[in-house]
């Protein structure tokens, strides 16, 4: 795989060739690992021609590689291993804008384990949860600019007059049936985030706007 395959939506552009998206749909139905031959026969068309897409599949990430000897022989004089193609490992999830469902999930999961394990509201091991992934995101990129980071994330910020305001809530639908839940989750995050990027210019603050994500960066001085 190359760098393109850090973006899910170019990958899956990958599909809209009518060739490759046969191919990738005899691959991903075939019960053991494809080989340029078969795939070619099965979709006919030229074995130059799926090798092409094929080798186009699996720089996109959408399908893996394994090399293997066809014949089951091994040893000298048993010949060169084929190059063969399975289902990708690698899950796509695309959504514009960016949500973070997933991530959601894993944090409620965690805190649901914690209550049980130590008896703390859930409420609060999900703050604790939330501030300690923020804080590891932001270790990982300490000292790098918060903007972009949060751009990363999916944050979509905007430098309003000093303050930071997010144009995009990654748990946008859980917000909105669950709101001090996950709101109150969002900003611990997003505050565990400031503090491991080591940033001791703004703090995370809930100041919900329409269109917008509740939660606010605020500089420091600007707090009452």
């Amino acid at each position: 795989m190359n760098d393109r395959t850090a973006d899910p939506i170019t990958s899956l552009a990958a599909l809209d060739e009518p060739t490759r998206r046969r191919l990738y749909d005899y691959v991903v139905q075939a019960r053991e690992p494809v080989g340029r031959d078969e795939a070619s026969a099965a979709v006919g068309i030229p074995r130059p021609t799926a090798a092409f897409h094929l080798d186009r599949l699996a720089e996109e990430g959408l399908l893996d590689v394994v090399h293997q000897r066809l014949t089951g022989r091994t040893g000298p004089g048993a010949g060169r291993p084929s190059k063969l193609y399975l289902r990708s490992g690698r899950q796509f999830d695309v959504s514009l804008p960016q949500r973070r469902y997933d991530l959601a999930g894993e944090l409620l999961a965690a805190a649901v384990e914690e209550a049980e394990a130590t008896g703390v509201p859930v409420r609060d091991a999900l703050g604790s949860k939330a501030r300690e992934l923020g804080r590891r995101i932001g270790e990982a990129r300490s000292g790098d600019d918060l903007v972009e980071v949060l751009e990363e994330h999916g944050f979509e910020p905007r430098t309003d007059a000093g303050t930071i305001r997010l144009g995009n809530c990654p748990f946008h639908e859980l917000a909105q049936r669950h709101t001090q839940l996950v709101c109150g989750m969002n900003q611990h995050l997003v505050d565990g985030l400031i503090d491991g990027i080591a940033s001791t210019t703004y703090t995370a603050e809930l100041q919900p706007s329409p269109g917008n994500c509740c939660v606010v960066l605020v500089p420091h001085r600007a707090r009452p």
